[in-house]
């Protein structure tokens, strides 16, 4: 050995080629051996349980990346989630209160289905449009008018009772005037005793006054008052108020008695108007031609025996 040349650092062994051959060859044999008799299947586990630490280690920083995405992914999906649900029981709640007022609609137009198959005089099923505007007034607009062959002073009811009478007709709307209207009268009678009166809106709230009866009339509260049809256009029986205050005056001879009115105008929005009884009308128009047949001949026969005129002579 050359004394200037310098010792090699590391010791030579096989070449790396060698060594891969060798390492190959010994892990296919390994591998085939493994396979066919599962020898090394304990030792694996052993090694996965000893490094299943250091993975839980090695995998907190993409755990806690994946869990804190989750966690804003999550409050935002339950935002819109809250907001979608709240908009949806909006939705519902609306929905049901429609459904609610058109079961309510549903029952008042059987209610007046019926009432008109009981009714002889002909009914029109009107809508009320909107209330007067006139405060001092207790009137309403319906949707029927002269071309629907609605007519001043036919009655209109609901499915409870009177509501009012038509007073005023347009081309496609009328005025009806309530009860509680103090220029509405209406022919009533007592139900319990047939007692016939008056009944007159009290105008300043919604009741009905029974002016002009003695103290001493046979009237109690709860007595119901119904139309008599001596009128003829409010057809008989049809419920009109209820008596709810009697008072007497010992300065005065008649009673005061206050009747609440039965029909419910602010329940519903459906009324019927009913036309003029037929066998009245027909009455009521033979009359006018008898009387005209007679006034007729009269007519001729005092011409036909009135002395002649005279001439004067010139």
């Amino acid at each position: 050995m050359d004394q200037h040349e310098s010792p090699s650092f590391f010791i030579q062994g096989p070449s790396p080629f060698s060594r891969l051959v060798l390492f190959a060859a010994l892990s296919i044999s390994l591998m085939a051996t493994d396979s066919r008799l599962h020898y090394l299947n304990e030792i694996r586990q052993g090694f996965i349980v000893l490094l299943h630490p250091f993975q839980l280690i090695a995998n907190i920083p993409s755990n806690a990346f994946r869990s804190a995405s989750e966690y804003f992914i999550s409050q935002k999906t339950l935002r819109n989630e809250n907001s979608f649900l709240k908009e949806q029981a909006l939705y519902q709640n609306s929905e049901l209160q429609k459904l609610g007022a058109l079961k309510e609609e549903n029952d008042n137009l059987r209610k007046l289905l019926g009432t008109a198959k009981s009714s002889s005089q002909p009914v029109k099923l009107a809508e009320i449009m909107y209330m007067g505007r006139d405060p001092f007034t207790h009137r309403i607009i319906i949707n029927l008018g002269s071309r629907d062959g609605v007519e001043a002073g036919q009655a209109v009811i609901d499915s409870m009772g009177v509501i009012g009478q038509i007073t005023r007709t347009y081309p496609f709307s009328s005025e009806v005037t309530l009860l509680t209207d103090k220029d509405l009268a209406i022919p009533i009678q007592i139900e319990r005793n047939s007692l016939r009166a008056i009944a007159f809106g009290h105008g300043r709230d919604n009741t009905i006054d029974l002016p002009y009866l003695p103290g001493n009339v046979d009237i109690r509260k709860g007595d119901k008052l119904v139309t008599s049809g001596i009128d003829g256009i409010y057809p008989t029986g049809l419920a009109v108020a209820e008596v709810v205050d009697i008072q007497s005056n010992p300065n005065s001879p008649f009673a005061h008695i206050v009747c609440n009115p039965i029909a419910g105008i602010e329940n519903h929005r459906q009324v019927l108007v009913i036309g003029f009884d037929k066998r009245n009308v027909d009455l009521e128009n033979n009359i006018e031609s008898n009387l005209k047949a007679e006034s007729t001949p009269l007519k001729s026969n005092s011409k036909r025996n009135s002395p002649p005129k005279s001439h004067a002579t010139h």
